[in-house]
């Protein structure tokens, strides 16, 4: 076991990586706790859950709203849970992103910890302290930012999940390696065979290093004002590309890294070379969809990070580098409308 400590403006957050959620009670005082935790999470692991108050719910995309927020709420006032008590949230990116929003608002904020048991919720959602619900079909469009005292990455949940579960963190682990770490990059390309069999050490390892550079990332721009939008990485167009086909999170970031990569080359940013090799990475991971892009331009225009004509873009300059650039939306419809 790992732990790791994320210092930012609103305090202190907890990472411990390779801990069993069995030896959660060494963290947390259990009497005055209460779980969110996905359903489907609950059928295969509850059992070995601690004897605690437990609030189900549907871990899908389409109940990432308030209407889920407000059912939480709810319970956690028929179970008297007061500014004194603790939420912990156990599941996927989704039921991360309602617990923590659900526990930093009610009654102004309660301590909570995130137990993430999908891969991409131990490289990404569960770490940096962004909570949020989705709002009339656009993602997290509601939310804030306040740091779990504890995250817990216990890798035993990760061996229930389906292949594409795993293929779908791994778009998040590549794109940490790409905009933040050259030697995970490397090690992603020596040992994929390893990584996707889960083999001990060789997972342990990309999650710990994915986890270190979103912290690093976090910790001097906890608010997103500028270097955290680097995180934002392929999921500009990931994310119109989701609202517009029935395509898996992973897949989607994929084609808008492809994408991303293809810009940064056009513009000079990025040797044509290394931009060959990203492509080969994302490839080589079984990622391809083809998407009809000039359907997407419109979700873009309503992109959170979009000011005046303007969206702030993520373009790397090497391999573990990348910079934020204000593209102008006329350069972005063009990309669309050309269909890369």
């Amino acid at each position: 076991m790992i732990k790791k400590t994320l210092n930012t403006v609103t305090g202190e957050s907890h990472v411990y990586l390779g801990e069993s959620f069995s030896e959660i009670e060494k963290y947390i005082p259990l009497e005055r706790t209460i779980m969110v935790v996905d359903k489907e999470v609950m059928k295969l692991h509850g059992h070995t859950f601690p004897d605690v108050e437990v609030i189900t719910i549907d871990a899908e995309e389409s109940k990432k709203d308030l209407s889920t927020v407000e059912y939480v709420y709810e319970r956690m006032m028929e179970n008297e849970i007061d500014r004194d008590s603790f939420l912990i949230g156990v599941g996927g990116g989704i039921t991360c992103d309602i617990a923590g929003f659900a526990a930093s608002t009610y009654m102004r904020g309660i301590s909570f910890a995130l137990v993430p048991t999908t891969l991409l919720a131990q490289v990404d959602a569960a770490i940096g302290g962004k909570n949020g619900v989705n709002f009339k079909g656009y993602k997290n469009m509601i939310g804030n930012i306040e740091q779990p005292d504890l995250v817990l990455i216990d890798h035993s949940f990760l061996q229930t999940l389906p292949d594409e579960e795993i293929r779908t963190g791994m778009a998040e682990i590549i794109k940490a390696a790409v905009i933040g770490s050259s030697a995970l990059f490397h090690q992603l390309e020596l040992n994929k065979d390893e990584i996707m069999s889960l083999e001990p050490g060789y997972v342990d390892r990309v999650v710990r290093d994915a986890v270190d550079v979103k912290m690093r990332i976090v910790a001097r721009d906890e608010f997103e004002s500028g270097e955290r939008r680097k995180l934002n990485f392929g999921h500009t167009f990931g994310h119109a590309v989701e609202k517009n086909y029935p395509i898996t999170h992973g897949k989607a970031v994929a084609l808008g890294m492809r994408i991303s990569v293809d810009m940064s080359v056009e513009r000079g940013s990025l040797h044509a070379e290394d931009g060959r090799r990203v492509k080969r990475l994302i490839d080589s991971y079984g990622f391809s969809e083809d998407v009809d892009l000039s359907t997407v331009f419109e979700a873009i225009k309503k992109d959170k990070k979009r000011s005046d004509d303007v969206v702030k873009f993520v373009l790397l300059n090497a391999i573990g580098s990348a910079e934020i650039v204000d593209i102008p939306l006329s350069e972005i419809e063009k990309v669309c409308l050309d269909d890369h």
